[in-house]
């Protein structure tokens, strides 16, 4: 068991080895099933350990923990966030910072009963603070077009990965539709994709010129290369003729972003972004938006308004000579 620094210290010195054992193997799903970014990871591994050596001094082990070891934590780190008060930035506990934590335990025990580790979630009832809700990040068109023309073309995986990137921001799929499209869900002749969205919802989204046209290379030319003949539903398949995964298409996105010249950090969602916003730009509405997007609420999909007010208000302040 590791050593407790001093008597006086609510955490051990560091996790248990079991525990720090499933810490690991919760980050470890985090980036292949889900690609979850290095600062993602990082931060996980933080508030998870943190919890770990607290619950040491307690003996009982973070997979083992209740309701009560959650909350009793939450109180403990509150209140030493009032005694280190600009000191220990490790042990800040503003709202975002909960919010966090919070985040990392519901992953983390969730975990364990998909594993079938543990039958309950004790972090199930338990509310997140409201946090004012962060703008999306954005992308300007030229970055979009320099990360569509990227891929190389000349190639199989080049063709699928152009098609993929252009439904995309075409249609503003989410990465989950794109990886799991059927080929019966796209029309090419009717220039339409039915998907299937969150809460079993289905739509019908456009897919425009551009977009068609490259699937229609894929199809043609990219994907039976790729397939080899192996038979499968997935529109989009991997080098070894099997679906695509969230994983392998967060994977090429950085890969593009990095050979495209882009230095901000891209997810697969801020495609999604950049077609939402990209539409209000040019004078789409709000609701037709809202419906391309499968949004439930409006106020949802509000947001993007806000970034575009920013994008007008930065355009007027650098040209306008009296800005």
């Amino acid at each position: 068991m590791p050593a407790v620094p001093s008597a006086e210290s609510p955490f051990a010195a560091e996790p248990a080895p079991d525990d720090a054992a499933a810490i690991e193997r919760l980050l470890d799903m985090l980036w292949i099933e889900r690609g979850s970014s290095k600062q993602t990871l990082a931060a996980y591994r933080s508030d998870l350990s943190l919890f770990a050596r607290w619950l040491l001094r307690r003996e009982v082990a973070i997979s083992q923990a209740g309701e009560g070891d959650i909350r009793d934590y939450l109180a403990a780190r509150g209140r030493l966030h009032e005694q280190m008060r600009g000191s220990d930035r490790s042990l800040q506990f503003s709202a975002r910072s909960q919010a966090r934590l919070l985040s990392a335990l519901r992953r983390f025990y969730r975990f364990l009963v998909r594993d079938g580790q543990r039958k309950d979630d004790p972090s199930a009832r338990l509310t997140s603070p409201k946090l004012p809700r962060g703008l999306p990040k954005h992308m300007e068109q030229a970055q979009v077009e320099a990360l569509l023309n990227a891929p190389d073309t000349d190639s199989p995986l080049g063709l699928r990965d152009r098609a993929m990137l252009e439904l995309m921001y075409a249609s503003g799929l989410r990465v989950s539709e794109l990886v799991n499209l059927k080929r019966h869900q796209v029309s090419l002749d009717r220039n339409l994709v039915q998907l299937v969205g969150k809460g079993g919802k289905e739509r019908l989204v456009p897919m425009g010129e551009f977009a068609e046209q490259w699937l229609q290379s894929y199809l043609a030319q990219g994907r039976p290369e790729l397939a080899r003949g192996r038979e499968s539903d997935s529109l989009f398949v991997t080098q070894r003729g099997g679906p695509m995964t969230r994983h392998n298409f967060w994977q090429l996105i950085q890969r593009y972003a990095l050979k495209a010249g882009i230095r901000q950090h891209l997810s697969p969602h801020t495609l999604r972004h950049a077609f939402a916003t990209h539409l209000l730009d040019h004078g789409a509405d709000l609701r037709v938006v809202q419906t391309l997007l499968g949004h439930a609420d409006l106020s949802t999909t509000q947001i993007y308004t806000h970034v575009t007010r920013l994008r007008l208000r930065e355009l007027h302040a650098r040209h306008h000579p009296r800005a």
